[in-house]
């Protein structure tokens, strides 16, 4: 997957289309990730205890890796690889600066 944990990403489909945030967990299996304040879904959750009352969660859900692209800076772009010193390395697509 060309997007990891800590990157700043910009969706550009769905409902937070424009949206950034950070990823905060990749989920390689179904090729989704985890950002930040978007795709924030409400869960009713019951009380613990007697003496507490239920409340309303707000949860951050998976959007698909496709639908987001990472960000240089203010600009969004794709992501490539190369081999450089022989490690793989990501790259931006259009300027080929290290990431």
């Amino acid at each position: 997957m060309k997007i990891k944990k800590g990157d700043t990403v910009k969706v550009i489909a769905g409902k937070d289309k424009g949206k950034t945030g950070e990823v905060l967990a990749i989920h390689t299996t179904t090729n989704q990730v985890t950002i930040e304040g978007l795709n924030v879904s409400k869960r009713h959750q019951k009380a613990k205890s007697k003496g507490t009352a239920g409340q309303i969660i707000e949860k951050s859900m998976p959007i698909n890796a496709s639908n987001v692209a990472l960000m240089e800076g203010d600009k969004a772009v794709r992501v490539g690889f190369e081999m450089q010193d022989g490690k793989k390395v990501r790259v931006a697509r259009p300027s080929g600066k290290k990431i």
